[in-house]
């Protein structure tokens, strides 16, 4: 008469011993293999992992975004001098503020004698000193200006920003003029993406929004019967859907942030990219001869 079972799990402490023994050997070669030797296939073994479900997509993508900004330099991100929102420290307190307004910005270069002569930083805030007292100084309320070169690392700016709590930096070219500036949340949408405030989600909504100094603010991904609509234009609708990718052909390529292309008479200077696309356009009405494409 054979034994009644035991119920005890064989040798090897679980009743499927063998498939756990075999779940481990291929953990311990994988464990022994070779890793990724370039950031190319470091890349690639995220992703894997994402499609294995091993970690979540938005953890991939930040793993991605902090590799690749390992090799990117503040020259990469900044936004260019010509795109540059400064004030004037010689303006009336009525233009400063409306400056301030218009933009949304919440720290400001202050220039004197021109806009390569960057004197020190301006807190929106601040401004509220000057409502309350008039006869103040504003030269009293300038922070000093932080200089960096545009080959400074990505990683260690962001490691500076930190560390010295500020959140914004003019960019100098190898000849010391200023190339741009970049910000804290500059670096930190290279990680974790493009980080939306109540201004973004408004321009969301509509696609194409009008600005105070009468140009436009256009999403890369808006449609182009909205732009046509907008602008009363006959972009053909058959070969691109948006316009950041009738712009992109029109160029050759994705232009990059601070660049300008001028199309169907319109100018498109590009205010944010993401992802190798563009976010926002900066729009304005030119004299320039309709379909001729351009970079500046």
């Amino acid at each position: 008469m054979s034994e009644p079972h035991s119920g005890r799990p064989p040798r090897g402490g679980h009743p499927h011993g063998l498939a756990d023994r075999r779940t481990l050997f291929e953990r311990l070669v994988e464990f022994l293999s070779p890793g990724p030797d370039s950031t190319d296939e470091l890349i690639e073994t995220l992703a894997d992992a994402e499609d294995r479900e091993l970690i979540e997509p938005e953890s991939r993508a930040m793993l991605e975004g902090v590799i690749r900004m390992a090799d990117m330099v503040a020259g990469d991100v900044m936004v260019a001098a010509p795109r540059m929102d400064v004030l004037d420290i010689d303006a009336p307190y009525d233009e400063l503020l409306a400056s301030v307004i218009d933009t949304g910005h919440s720290r400001f270069p202050v220039t004197e004698d021109g806009r390569d002569n960057i004197i020190g930083i301006l807190m929106a805030k601040d401004l509220l000193k000057l409502q309350r007292s008039p006869d103040l100084n504003l030269r009293t309320l300038l922070r000093p200006a932080v200089f960096v070169p545009e080959s400074k690392g990505l990683n260690e700016l962001l490691r500076d920003f930190r560390s010295n709590r500020n959140h914004l930096a003019i960019v100098i070219d190898e000849f010391g003029t200023t190339a741009g500036l970049i910000t804290i949340e500059d670096v930190l949408e290279e990680i974790v993406g493009e980080i939306e405030d109540e201004f973004d989600v408004a321009d969301a909504e509509s696609g194409v929004y009008t600005l105070a100094d009468g140009s436009y603010r256009v999403a890369g991904d808006a449609d182009i019967s909205a732009v046509n609509e907008a602008f009363a234009l006959g972009y053909s609708e058959a070969d691109f859907d948006t316009i950041g990718g009738l712009i992109a052909h029109q160029l050759g390529r994705v232009p990059r942030r601070g660049e300008t292309v001028e199309t169907g008479g319109l100018s498109f200077t590009v205010m944010l990219t993401r992802g190798g696309a563009v976010r926002w356009f900066r729009v304005r009405r030119v004299t320039a001869k309709s379909g001729q494409a351009g970079a500046a």
